[in-house]
């Protein structure tokens, strides 16, 4: 299999007052088309291996190739570009845009991408078929469930077709039936080969991914398989 994320002895460290250490010694790959969960309690490292895999931060120590290409001595734009192309977000708040159009939301996510303005809105049209939101279009997302909500968000981080999917808490603002559909939405995605990362605190979230790896004081301390779909 090709590797998406290599992370090779990754630290974080923030100088304070007081000094912390965020993250250390973290050795993860992440194959492509692989379906991973990474949970860990508040104040675990989870936000902080999250920015550091989205090049939102810079490790202090380590090294990082995504897709191949060492990320780590890369400038500020070379980086910020390199996030637009390869990887994609979902937040537990949507950051949708009321007053903007279902299609129009997804769309902005490749304005500043060299794709033409009529195949940029024949991919957003694609990729809310594809989350089961076409139907939904020119609807403003302040009408939309919970559930819908997160469908577009998760259109929105597709539709660019990043290399690698991060998913923030993606349930922590749903209801139960609303986080299950999601959930059911990212099988899915799992299965047409998407490389998939959820950040959670919750167990039962976590257990639907087909690998599980788990963050405790910055540090991968378990990795644990799992069946999918909710398994132990």
């Amino acid at each position: 299999m090709t590797a998406v994320v290599e992370l090779a002895a990754i630290g974080r460290s923030f100088s304070g007052p007081p000094a912390v250490t965020a993250v250390q010694g973290v050795d993860l790959t992440i194959e492509k088309g692989e379906y991973l969960s990474i949970i860990g309690p508040s104040g675990s490292g989870k936000s902080t291996l999250l920015h550091l895999l989205g090049l939102l931060d810079r490790p202090s120590s380590g090294r990082y190739l995504l897709d191949g290409i060492d990320v780590s001595g890369l400038t500020d734009r070379r980086r910020t570009r390199l996030r637009g192309e390869r990887i994609g977000f979902v937040f537990q708040a949507f950051h949708l845009l009321g007053g903007r159009t279902v299609l129009q939301n997804v769309e902005l996510s490749m304005l500043y991408r060299p794709i033409r303005p009529r195949e940029r809105i024949a991919r957003a049209r694609a990729t809310l078929d594809r989350v089961g939101m076409g139907h939904r279009l020119e609807a403003d997302p302040r009408t939309l469930s919970g559930g819908e909500t997160q469908r577009v968000a998760i259109a929105r981080a597709l539709a660019a077709q990043p290399s690698l999917l991060l998913a923030d808490e993606p349930t922590g603002n749903l209801d139960s039936g609303n986080a299950g559909s999601v959930l059911d939405l990212f099988d899915e995605l799992h299965a047409d080969g998407v490389t998939l990362v959820v950040i959670t605190h919750n167990t039962e979230v976590s257990h639907w991914a087909r690998r599980r790896v788990r963050i405790v004081d910055g540090t991968l301390t378990e990795v644990t398989p799992c069946g999918g779909a909710g398994a132990d």
